[in-house]
């Protein structure tokens, strides 16, 4: 039963009313643009530190809904379309030839791909003239998805203030309302470590309020994850990807590449030096102290240590961090009379 549809007289605007029993569900499949990754259309925040591969990612999410394909080989497109595209930190040329390789990757035809490409030198969703030309964009190509990366070279606003925020947010909801696609914004994750990915956003809440799908890639020693957060859908584990940099970049689940990555683990400056400190010690040694020797911040001598864990160099005691060779030799100490 439809209720009355009453006009507000200031405004002009007209509310419809519909009893919650009439609306109707979207099966399964409709509700999933890609399926597990992101709903239909909903907005939502691919985040990252820098060169965590969040633009690889979201060039892969666009060349699967344009060719109705799948996500790293295995996610599949539901509702597959023309993609609007704009990369604030690259040039045309440079995308055309990340995805010009990812076609490659995956067999198809470039040319026949509705991927479509905006081409400003500056686009600001926080400037009304930039939204209405958008807007103009989005009536002639109708797409299905529209990327945007990163937020922070579209918007001269507080990063940290719920009110200009939300403000811009809000401008970027009711263009996915109004035109029925999805939005993929990219946006930088904080310096600081956190307990919930959606967390790590850099900047206000609302980032994490306001998405119906959040992505949260985190790069290791030698993989990257990506943790999945959905409004009204269950969240999958998190999936473990490596970036392939030969013949041609791009993401791919990490189970393809199980028996490669068992033999390379490239560490970093970081993981070097910890592993130097702890070997020259000879004895267990705390995180405190081991951020002390080498005058790093907490935040990263832990990530290091946990992706040194993750690759079984190192292992944590009670007495402290000791290399996972020592393990042995220190068990035998503890039992010797």
């Amino acid at each position: 039963m439809q209720l009355s549809t009453p006009k507000d007289c200031k405004s002009g605007l007209i509310f419809k009313v519909h009893h919650v029993f009439d609306v109707l569900v979207r099966p399964f499949r409709q509700r999933w643009l890609i399926e597990d990754l992101w709903l239909a259309t909903g907005v939502g925040i691919l985040a990252g530190h820098p060169k965590s591969g969040k633009t690889f990612c979201a060039a892969q999410f666009a060349l699967a809904v344009a060719s109705n394909g799948k996500v790293f080989g295995r996610y599949p497109v539901h509702r597959s379309g023309p993609v609007l595209f704009y990369g604030a930190e690259d040039t045309l040329e440079d995308l055309r030839e990340r995805f010009s390789g990812l076609a490659q990757i995956y067999a198809l035809d470039l040319q026949k791909l509705p991927i479509y490409l905006l081409d400003v030198p500056v686009l600001r969703l926080d400037r009304e003239s930039d939204l209405d030309l958008l807007r103009e964009e989005i009536v002639k190509l109708k797409p299905r998805l529209l990327v945007l990366d990163p937020f922070v070279r579209m918007a001269r606003i507080d990063e940290n203030s719920a009110a200009d925020v939300s403000g811009v947010l809000g401008s970027l909801r009711e263009i996915q309302r109004t035109y029925d696609l999805a939005i993929l914004l990219v946006h930088h994750a904080r310096k600081s470590p956190a307990a919930n990915p959606t967390q790590a956003f850099r900047g206000s809440s609302d980032f994490a309020a306001w998405s119906d799908s959040n992505l949260y890639l985190a790069r290791h020693t030698n993989r990257l994850t990506l943790t999945l957060e959905h409004r009204s859908a269950a969240s999958p584990e998190p999936i473990d990807l490596r970036l392939i940099k030969k013949p041609i970049p791009h993401l791919c689940l990490l189970e393809n590449n199980a028996a490669d990555d068992a033999q390379e683990h490239t560490l970093d400056a970081l993981q070097q030096e910890i592993l130097e400190r702890l070997e020259t010690s000879r004895r267990p040694m705390s995180t405190v102290e081991l951020r002390k020797l080498l005058c790093k911040r907490k935040g990263d001598v832990v990530r290091a240590l946990d992706d040194l864990v993750e690759v079984k160099r190192v292992v944590r005691t009670k007495r402290g961090w000791i290399l996972c060779s020592m393990q042995q030799d220190l068990f035998e100490h503890a039992r010797a009379p």
